[in-house]
């Protein structure tokens, strides 16, 4: 009878631990591929960004890639041309080979597309008054180490720079101060030279939300009250708008800190 019991506290223990170790998390490189979901090929220069480390790699000629994730860290996949997929990383991924993760290609329906060109004379001083004029003006008022834009871009350039000046502390802690967790990734997001390259080639703001955690109304509620024109915001890539969304609260530290 007694080594029955010993038999069966046994196995208990065994599956208690095996479970337990089942149930522990996992942590390392990360090994997978990229494929496409209609022909099953292998799809190279995908960008691969793991959300919670806020690091990034991009897809090989085999379409394999190799990233450091941790059981349920969330990876972002992005290609032109395919939708973006996220994807939560599980033990199995990391126990077994040959995971593959499938893309698939957007279909666009092209519309009608109007071109309408500068009518150009061949003389110089009339076709310079045809050209559109970009009224993006900077205000710079001495005593200040910046300029604010402004413009019919940016019709209330001056009541910001009266505000920054009345109280620039304020204006910025009620951007930031709020979303702390968010700002932090920023330098580690500028240091990551696959992150950088990601969004120097994007304008949608995607990747950036992704990776902040933020609507893409609060990308530029940001960089409006931080006295950006918004030519600038309807036409900088991700990378700048990053630069500066970053530099912006740098300014917030500093001033927070005062």
């Amino acid at each position: 009878m007694r080594r029955v019991l010993l038999t069966f506290f046994s196995f208990i223990s065994f599956f208690c631990f095996a479970q337990n170790e089942d149930d522990a998390v996992v942590e390392g490189e990360l090994n997978a591929t990229v494929i496409n979901a209609q022909t099953s090929y292998p799809m190279v220069s995908v960008h691969v960004i793991n959300l919670n480390k806020v690091v990034g790699t991009i897809t090989d000629q085999e379409g394999k890639f190799k990233i450091q994730a941790a059981v349920n860290d969330t990876l972002y996949l992005s290609f032109l041309g395919f939708k973006s997929q996220k994807v939560r990383v599980t033990n199995d991924m990391f126990k077994f080979e040959g995971t593959e993760i499938a893309l698939t290609e957007l279909a666009y329906a092209l519309e009608e597309v109007i071109v309408k060109p500068y009518l150009l004379t061949g003389y110089l001083e009339i076709d310079v008054k045809n050209l559109p004029i970009n009224n993006a003006y900077q205000y710079s008022i001495s005593g200040l180490q910046k300029s604010y834009e402004g413009g019919s871009k940016s019709p209330s350039a001056v009541t910001k720079v009266l505000g920054a000046i009345l109280n620039p502390a304020d204006l910025l802690r009620n951007l930031f101060g709020k979303k702390p967790k968010q700002m932090r990734k920023l330098r580690q997001m500028k240091e990551d030279e696959d992150i950088r390259n990601l969004l120097a080639s994007k304008f949608d703001r995607e990747t950036l939300t992704e990776l902040l955690q933020l609507e893409k109304v609060d990308l530029e509620d940001i960089l409006n009250n931080c006295n950006y024109s918004r030519s600038f915001i309807n036409t900088a890539n991700d990378l700048q708008i990053l630069d500066a969304i970053s530099s912006c609260y740098e300014e917030y530290k500093v001033l927070n800190r005062r």
